[in-house]
C-alpha cells in the first residue's frame, strides 16, 4: 500500500502524517465513523495506527524511501484477500 499521491491538501497531509512519523497501519475499521460527515469523507471508515517503539525508525524510512506504508499482518490479508 502506498501513497502516490504528493497532494498538499488536508487529507493528504493527514494520510501522510502518522507512517511518516513511523506508525504502522494496525488495523481497518469499517463502520468506524457512522456520523453523517464519517460516511460522507471516508464512507465510514477509520484506522488505527501502532507507533511500536522497535519499528519506529525502520517504518519512517520504508516510508521516507519508497512512500510506502507498513502494515500489520491483519491488514495484509486483507488485502491480499482482494
Amino acid at each position: 500500500m502506498s501513497l502516490r499521491s504528493q497532494g498538499t491538501d488536508r487529507a493528504a497531509r493527514l494520510a501522510r502524517f502518522h507512517p511518516g512519523n513511523g506508525a504502522r497501519l494496525e488495523r481497518i475499521n469499517w463502520l468506524g465513523n457512522t456520523t453523517i460527515r464519517g460516511i460522507g469523507k471516508s464512507f465510514g471508515i477509520m484506522v488505527n495506527h501502532l507507533y511500536d517503539h522497535d519499528g519506529i525508525e525502520a517504518n519512517h524510512e520504508v516510508f521516507a524511501r519508497d512512500v510506502t506504508i507498513v502494515r500489520s499482518p491483519e491488514v495484509d490479508a486483507l488485502l491480499q484477500a482482494h
